[in-house]
C-alpha cells in the first residue's frame, strides 16, 4: 500500500499509534511525508531516528521546519528546545545530512499524485514545478549548500520573474515549496496570513488559498501538501491537505493514495 501523511513536527508517539492503526509495515508499504518532520514536537530527534531506520519504504519533502533545522545546524538560524536533542545526538549530524538529501517536489504520474510542502506556485505548471525543484534540490544537496541556505533567509520574493538574480529565483521558488498559503489574483504570494480562508480576506485584502488563485496553471496530479494547520485537513477535486494541526492537539492524518477510493485515517493528538 502506499499511503501520504502530512507534518509529524516531531509527534513521535502519535505517529506510531497512527502507523499502527493501519497496519503500516515497511517491508512492503510505502510512506510519503509531505515534509515538517520535526520541531514544536515532543521528540524530533527520535521521529528522524525511526524514520530513517525505514528510509528505504519514504519518499519525503522538505518543509520550512525542516529547512529551519538545517539552518540551525549551520548556525544560521537559533536553536530551540525542540531540535536541541538532534544537533547534541552523536548520530545528529548524519541525521541532518540524510534529512538535507530529501526533495522540495515528488511526482508519480501512475499514481496521479504529486507532493510538496506548500503546494505548487500559481505560476508554475507542472514542468516548471519540476524544474524548479531540482534546481534547488542542487544547491542543496551540493558542497557549497551552507553558503546558499543563508541566502535563502536574506528576503522573501513574492513572484517569480526570470529576469531576476538566481538567487532571487531560488527565494522565490524556496518560499513557495515551503511557505505559501495564500496568494493574490495575479498569483503573487501573501506570506503573512497563517489563518484559516476567510471571506472577508478575499474582500477586503483580495487574496485566497494558492489553490484557489484564478490565474493558477493547469496541474493534472492530484496535489498533496500540508504546512496549514488552521485549514486542517482539506480534500477537493484537485488538492489535499494533509496538515491537521497534530503539534497543535489537532489530528494527525494519512490517506491510502494507490487505491481507486482514497481512505483517509485519523487520530486525535494531545498537545
Amino acid at each position: 500500500m502506499v499511503w501520504a501523511i502530512g507534518d509529524i513536527q516531531g509527534c513521535h508517539r502519535h505517529l506510531m499509534i497512527l502507523l499502527k492503526k493501519i497496519d503500516f509495515n515497511p517491508k512492503h508499504d510505502t510512506l510519503w511525508i509531505a515534509g515538517d518532520l520535526v520541531n514544536r514536537g515532543e521528540d524530533s530527534l527520535e521521529t528522524l531516528r525511526y524514520l530513517y531506520k525505514i528510509r528505504k519504504s519514504l519518499v519525503i519533502v522538505l518543509g520550512n521546519h525542516d529547512i529551519a533545522l538545517i539552518a540551525a545546524y549551520l548556525g544560521i538560524k537559533k536553536s530551540n528546545p525542540s531540535i536541541d536533542p538532534i544537533l547534541n545526538a552523536h548520530d545528529g549530524p548524519g541525521l541532518i545530512k540524510w534529512l538535507r538529501s530529501q526533495k522540495f517536489f515528488h511526482l508519480d504520474h501512475d499514481l496521479g499524485y504529486c507532493m510538496s510542502h506548500a503546494g505548487i506556485s500559481p505560476q508554475f505548471d507542472l514542468n516548471m514545478v519540476s524544474q524548479a525543484a531540482k534546481k534547488i534540490e542542487k544547491r542543496l544537496h551540493g558542497d557549497s549548500y551552507k553558503a546558499w541556505v543563508s541566502s535563502m533567509f536574506d528576503k522573501s520574493m513574492d513572484h517569480f520573474d526570470s529576469k531576476s538574480s538566481e538567487i532571487e529565483k531560488d527565494r522565490y521558488i524556496l518560499s513557495s515549496f515551503v511557505r505559501m498559503r495564500f496568494c493574490y489574483d495575479d498569483g503573487r504570494l501573501e506570506f503573512k496570513q497563517k489563518g484559516a480562508p476567510n471571506p472577508l480576506d478575499i474582500e477586503q485584502k483580495g487574496i485566497v488559498p494558492w489553490f484557489d488563485c484564478p490565474t493558477r496553471k493547469k496541474i493534472k496530479p492530484k496535489i498533496i501538501f500540508g504546512h496549514w494547520s488552521t485549514l486542517g485537513y482539506y480534500s477537493d477535486t484537485h488538492v489535499r491537505c494533509l496538515d491537521s494541526g497534530c503539534v497543535w492537539g489537532g489530528m494527525m492524518t494519512v490517506i491510502q493514495i494507490d487505491s481507486k477510493r482514497e481512505k483517509v485515517v485519523h487520530i486525535k493528538c494531545d498537545k
